[in-house]
């Protein structure tokens, strides 16, 4: 195949998870096929991805990749992403993932509010990085791009500060019942929404990334994002799409005339599900200043 044309046919996978050509030439099948992105491969593996996925939005933004995450490899039985190897970023998905339960035990208390965390997650060190995942059940995410050992100290001084089930090879009673008091979830949109979590990112020298559910639908947000027409052809009908149409939108990216506000919002509609995705980009425009930098280094003393 020639080269120009295979750099085009992997072109929207890798603005989308942040791949290289040369980890994805391989993968190509035929001539004029572009690759696309593989959805989990069952519900609970989608849970899993979701579930975490909502949790680190709670990050914000620390630096140019969104969650933290520098680059995803999306496969049906397993999602592997690679972080930044900053103690800021590993230090947060330490503290937003792993679960805590709280003491109160009053009888008619949902048993999802005494759970803090991701229900039932614990951690396992695997050559190169961390595997996540659930006691009894297959779906993992593997976490690359740091030190096993920088990962386990960030998790010590959690459990020495708070008490933890990490050390746990099963489901407290707790975790188990708040795992199945959640059930109607849009897992599936936000697994494959965190499989193209490249694709929220802007190109400034900042950028978060939230994600929450509201009322019938998903809330989408940057605050530094990309142009509205790169999200949207990723998220619609090109090889990595999702099916989405577009129902709504109000842009001030490329324009010639003014505005009474700067950002961006786009409503998108899955067909098959009827599931609205409401997307707004803030357009902070932050840059790493001083204030910025002092934050972080802040955050680095606290957490290492």
């Amino acid at each position: 195949m020639n080269p120009a044309a295979a750099l085009h046919l992997t072109a929207d996978r890798r603005r989308s998870t942040g791949e290289s050509h040369q980890a994805l030439h391989p993968l190509l099948s035929g001539p004029g096929q572009g690759l696309s992105i593989p959805a989990a491969r069952d519900a609970e593996q989608a849970r899993l991805e979701a579930e975490v996925f909502q949790r680190v939005c709670a990050m914000g933004g620390l630096g140019s990749h969104p969650l933290g995450i520098v680059r995803v490899r999306p496969q049906e039985d397993v999602l592997t992403l690679r972080l930044v190897d900053e103690p800021v970023v590993l230090g947060h998905w330490v503290e937003f993932l792993y679960p805590r339960v709280s003491d109160i035990r009053d009888a008619g208390e949902d048993p999802r509010d005494r759970v803090s965390g991701v229900p039932g997650l614990r951690s396992a060190r695997v050559p190169g990085g961390v595997r996540l995942y659930r006691p009894g059940l297959k779906a993992a995410i593997l976490l690359r791009g740091f030190s096993p050992d920088r990962w386990e100290r960030f998790a010590a001084k959690r459990e020495g500060v708070y008490g933890s089930l990490l050390r746990r090879s099963d489901w407290t009673t707790v975790e188990e019942a708040a795992y199945n008091a959640q059930r109607v979830q849009p897992f599936d949109t936000l697994s494959s929404l965190l499989r193209r979590i490249r694709a929220t990112a802007g190109p400034g020298p900042v950028n978060s990334t939230d994600t929450w559910t509201s009322g019938r639908g998903i809330r989408l947000e940057t605050t530094d994002g990309p142009p509205c027409s790169d999200l949207v052809r990723l998220l619609t009908q090109g090889p990595c799409g999702l099916g989405w149409e577009v129902t709504a939108k109000t842009c001030t990216c490329r324009c010639d005339h003014p505005h009474t506000s700067t950002g961006c919002s786009v409503d998108f509609l899955d067909p098959a599900t009827g599931q609205p995705v409401w997307y707004s980009n803030l357009k902070w425009n932050r840059t790493l200043d001083d204030n910025r930098v002092e934050t972080l280094a802040r955050l680095r003393a606290v957490l290492t």
